[in-house]
Order: C-alpha cells, then structure tokens, then sequence
C-alpha cells in the first residue's frame, strides 16, 4: 500500500465529520448509507484509484460511478477533502442553487464523473464508461457502487449479463451491503439470497469483505485488478449509519431529522477518534 492505513482511517473519519456539517445545516438528510460507504471512499480516493484533483477531466482517469446517488453527501465529502472544491461548499449541499444536490449531477459537481438518477441505472452507466474505454484501449478503471436494496432493481442484472459478455476486466463494482433498505430489511422486502454467489454464477469474480476494513478494501480491489477477462464485484458487509452516534444501531435510519446537538455531538466523537489516532501513531515513530 502507498499510503498508511491510519492516515486512511482518518480520512474515513473527516470524510463522516464533513458529511455531518453539511447535513447539519438543513437537520436532515441520508444519513445511513452515507456512512455506511465511507471507508470505500477512504479506499477509493486516498489510496486505490488514478485521479488528479487539479485536471477533473483528465481522460486517463479512473472513472467513479455512485450508483446508490442518494447517498451523494459521501462522495462530496471525499471530494472536498481531496481538493476538488472548497470544503466550505458542503453547506450548501441539498440547498437552493447548491452544486452539490440530493442525486449526484456530473454538470453540477465538479469531480462527478456520472449523474445518478433512478436506482440501478448506474449499473448501466458504469458498463457504458467501461466498455467505451475499452473500445478506446485505454487501461483505466471504472468503479461501481450499488446498494444491496437497489440490487431488486432488473437493470442491476441485466447489466451483470452484458458485462461478463463483453469481459470488462476494467470495471469493478461494489455492493454496500448494510442489509437494509428505505423502510426495513432487505431480507423481509425482496431476499436477495447470497449476492457474492449471485454474481458470481452471472460470470462475474467475486469477493466479500468487512466494508468498514479499509485494508481488506484495498486488498479486494488489488486482487480484483488481477483478474483477466472478467469484472468484478466486491461485496462489502457493512453497517447502516455507522460511525454517527445518532444513527449507528437505529432501524430507521435511512433518511433521518436530527438536532445540531446530535450533529455537534457526533462529530466530537468522531474528532476523539482522530486525535486518538493521531497520538497512537506519534507513539509508534
């Protein structure tokens, strides 16, 4: 790995304080599969994909695809974190005239590569940017998120027929795998069964893996890039609203009203977390 893992664990954590800052402005918003996918995007962001903040553009570029676009606050935090816009922009987000609305908008927020709109047609999309890259004989890699609660959509599985068709070794998805979706368990609604076999029987390499271990993140996406003539997805198990203390452990927290105090709270502890972090590490060098 190029970068060390407790830097990438606080990122993680200033990725979830900036969403709470944002979403405290309004008292409201997604707040558990915001959180839910924050160490994918520590993963993604700081260590796994080839990006350059200063040339958003830049056609040589890894190719990031939010399928699961309600859950925009995270990726905009990442963003602003890593230098695409002003962090001060996410107090803005969800507001009036914002650049950073509900559903992510490639001609609204710099650093969005695909707007995501109806669940499962990032599926669609993503193929799209992979396959065209492909045609193009470029060797850039296009990611994948997908919600365990959107894989009920069709589009989800038509998509995972085309692409081990047409052997996009360059695409690799995600499933955020929290096990709820907006009003219950995933299970109680529409079963999915064993989405890791699932995929797998449809052609796909598949993994699974604690989503909340950036390392086993990493990991999986290194393996992934080894594999020739299949996509890939990786499963990630992970925990809804995790890592907020008003939402972590609550069933519904899918879309959640909260006070500045809780946010304010919140946020607190996950700067203790840092500061914990960060004393550990002066420890060890």
């Amino acid at each position: 790995m190029k970068n060390n893992i407790n830097d990438l664990n606080i990122f993680a954590a200033n990725i979830r304080i900036t969403i709470l800052n944002g979403m405290k402005e309004l008292g409201f918003g997604h707040i558990g599969g915001a959180m839910s996918m924050v160490e994918l995007m520590a993963a993604l962001y700081g260590e796994c994909m080839n990006i350059d903040p200063n040339n958003p553009g830049w056609e040589d570029r890894d190719w990031y695809v939010q399928s699961k676009g309600h859950a925009g606050p995270a990726i905009y935090a990442t963003l602003a974190l890593k230098g695409y816009f002003p962090v001060e922009e996410m107090l803005t987000l969800n507001k009036g005239g914002t650049n950073l609305p509900s559903h992510c908008d490639r001609t609204k927020t710099i650093g969005i590569d695909m707007t995501t709109g109806s669940l499962g047609q990032g599926m669609s999309t993503a193929i799209g940017v992979a396959l065209g890259n492909k045609l193009k004989e470029k060797d850039n890699y296009t990611y994948l998120l997908l919600g365990d609660g959107e894989c009920n959509e069709g589009q989800v599985w038509e998509g995972a027929l085309f692409a081990p068709q047409h052997k996009l070794d360059h695409l690799i998805a995600f499933i955020d795998n929290n096990e709820k979706q907006l009003d219950g368990y995933c299970k109680d609604i529409c079963d999915m069964g064993n989405l890791r076999l699932k995929f797998e029987d449809f052609g796909w390499y598949s993994q699974e893996v604690d989503g909340h271990n950036i390392k086993a993140i990493v990991d999986a996406v290194d393996k992934a890039k080894t594999v020739i003539g299949k996509p890939s997805m990786i499963v990630l198990h992970t925990e809804k609203g995790k890592g907020c203390t008003f939402t972590e452990g609550v069933f519904y927290n899918h879309h959640v009203t909260f006070t500045r105090e809780q946010a304010n709270k919140a946020i607190s502890a996950l700067e203790d977390q840092i500061n914990i972090s960060e004393e550990c590490e002066n420890k060890c060098q």
